[in-house]
């Protein structure tokens, strides 16, 4: 069974995009660029939903 968790060697910020990535198998950086364009019109909204997933998903600490 798979598990979330945000990259430690997979990160920009958080990990959380490198963990997303992980976890669905497509490429961080696809995941990266799209938020950064989603981001751009709707700042906030997206902002606290990174922020707010830092919180929520844990560290890979590579007990997998």
């Amino acid at each position: 069974m798979k598990k979330l968790y945000r990259s430690t060697s997979n990160r920009m910020v958080g990990g959380v995009l490198g963990g997303i990535g992980d976890y669905f198998n497509v490429d961080a950086t696809i995941l990266r660029l799209a938020f950064i364009l989603l981001l751009i019109p709707s700042f906030m909204t997206f902002a606290v939903v990174y922020l707010i997933a830092m919180i929520i998903v844990p560290k890979d600490i590579g007990f997998h």
